[in-house]
């Protein structure tokens, strides 16, 4: 199979319209509140599966990361190359301007002099002006034992605040275990954790890195990190939306 037949690079015009749908004030809100908020089942059976056999295509892949020779955690994922598979460029096309637009109201609250363009190829195109020009987002495969250290996606000094991931499979019965985590460190507190379960094909979106608390004193900013919890049986595969570029 060649990387123009994969099956992830079909037609995906309709995703647009489900990403459309979704009700953004509430997930607005729930990012506001918490860093994180899930889109409810999103894509579709066939895509979930289209994008797990994308994972045995090596040309589909820039470069593969075995986590635990770098000290990050157990399990193994591949960074997409460019042209992305269809779904992965419908989702990412579609997402970012809404997430734009969150994001910039973070950036007001918080008084940053920032402001992100409303449409994905502008983005990109500040990303490749400041060297970051190799693509990131990534299929991630987890096996029995496996887990993913808390951490934060930064690939240059150019970073999108806002980021997502997709489950790919069903955790009713294709494995136990494997929990999307998340942690924010406040000012002069101890961390706090949230364990966010997904149904197959569902979305978590969340902060890459900071978002903005309002208390008593003013807005101030929480440091989010995230990670997944051990794999205790199965197989899980991911789709991480991430939308800043790397160098």
């Amino acid at each position: 199979m060649t990387v123009a037949t994969l099956p992830g690079r079909r037609s995906t015009a309709d995703i647009g319209a489900r990403i459309a749908a979704l009700d953004w004030a509430c997930l607005a809100a729930e990012l506001g509140a918490h860093g994180y908020a899930t889109t409810g089942p999103l894509l579709r059976d066939s895509e979930c599966a289209a994008l797990i056999a994308t994972y045995d295509e090596p040309a589909a892949f820039r470069s593969k990361v075995i986590m635990a020779r770098h000290g990050f955690g157990r399990g193994e994922y591949q960074y997409l190359a460019y042209p992305l598979p269809g779904t992965v460029e419908a989702l990412r096309t579609a997402l970012y301007p809404k997430l734009a637009d969150i994001a910039n109201r973070w950036n007001s609250a918080l008084k940053r002099d920032v402001a992100y363009p409303d449409e994905l190829k502008r983005y990109l195109a500040a990303c490749h002006r400041a060297g970051q020009k190799r693509p990131t987002p990534l299929l991630l495969k987890y096996e029995e034992g496996d887990y993913n250290c808390l951490h934060r996606d930064l690939y240059g000094d150019e970073v999108f605040p806002l980021q997502a991931t997709f489950l790919l499979n069903d955790p009713a019965g294709e494995f136990t275990g494997g929990e999307f985590v998340l942690t924010e460190q406040r000012p002069r507190m101890q961390s706090r954790a949230a364990v966010v379960r997904l149904a197959r094909g569902e979305g978590v979106i969340f902060a890459v890195n900071e978002r903005p608390v309002a208390g008593k004193r003013g807005t101030y900013r929480v440091a989010m990190r995230h990670g997944v919890s051990a794999l205790r049986s199965g197989r899980r595969f991911t789709l991480g939306v991430i939308f800043h570029d790397a160098r």
